[in-house]
């Protein structure tokens, strides 16, 4: 088979954990040069250094992507050691569930929200756009949420920021057609990646999961336990109920992996047996 991930110059915001820095090492196990940007840097030159004791070729950057000159120069960086940029992740986000009753304690946590999910992602589109025009050919990757598919209580202004970030992505892509292909991908809940501790009131869960609820929450205390039944969070089950964050990782990749002629528009992966009723 062709590979279509081999010799790419990947840029990862986000880089320094979770999804972001999973990519960084599947890529570059696949020959893809990556550039790791997260706002701790020790967090980036620690995957960046596991990339290259794997073989792989890697960079490190501090990076806060809620200001366009920094994520200018994280792919200018790029672009300088590798030669050009040819895949953008912006990976980067929070996930400040709450209610609005919450306000008093959710709010300087939701400012930031719109900052990192929306301007975040607003500001990688903008840093790769001149390159990948100029170059002739780009691929846009933008983290999004199954959050962002419709309104749930618990969740106004984290779904309202994937929101965003969905048609930014589809603007993005009709005005780049044939130059920029643009990718939307739809992360389930992954408990794995730390997210969840950007969650200010956990009981703001209750939107997405429903009449759900209960058996989640028994499933998160038999994790934290080491009671949960084991052939449940076995892939290879259908019942599969939380699921790894390695599938995103595999997920982000396989959307990579394609001619530059095909472009996956969006993706969505969940466990076969999850809790989430978006």
């Amino acid at each position: 088979m062709t590979d279509h991930v081999s010799g790419k110059s990947i840029v990862i915001t986000g880089a320094g954990g979770g999804f972001g820095r999973l990519v960084a090492l599947k890529a570059a196990a696949r020959g893809a040069m990556v550039t790791l940007g997260d706002i701790d840097l020790a967090a980036a030159e620690a995957a960046a250094a596991e990339v290259r004791a794997g073989g792989g070729q890697a960079q490190a950057a501090q990076v806060d992507v809620r200001k366009l000159a920094e994520v200018k120069a994280l792919v200018a960086r790029a672009a300088h050691t590798f030669g050009r940029i040819d895949v953008m992740i912006n990976n980067a986000g929070i996930m400040p569930l709450a209610f609005i009753s919450d306000h008093e304690a959710a709010h300087e946590a939701w400012e930031r929200c719109i900052d990192v999910n929306i301007k975040g992602v607003l500001n990688g589109m903008i840093a790769a756009h001149d390159p990948m025009i100029a170059q002739g050919r780009g691929h846009v990757i933008n983290l999004s949420s199954i959050y962002g598919n419709f309104p749930v209580v618990g969740a106004a202004v984290y779904g309202a920021s994937k929101t965003a970030v969905n048609f930014l992505s589809e603007s993005f892509r009709v005005e780049t057609r044939g130059k920029i292909k643009v990718t939307i991908v739809k992360p389930t809940g992954v408990p794995a990646t730390g997210l969840s501790a950007s969650v200010i009131n956990p009981a703001a869960s209750v939107g997405i999961l429903g009449q759900n609820t209960p058996d989640f929450m028994a499933m998160v205390e038999g994790m934290q336990a080491g009671t949960f039944p084991a052939e449940r969070l076995d892939p290879a089950n259908i019942d599969y109920a939380s699921l790894a964050p390695e599938h995103i990782a595999d997920a982000i990749v396989h959307v990579i992996d394609q001619p530059w002629g095909v472009s996956i528009g969006d993706i969505t992966v969940r466990a076969a047996g999850d809790h989430f009723i978006l």
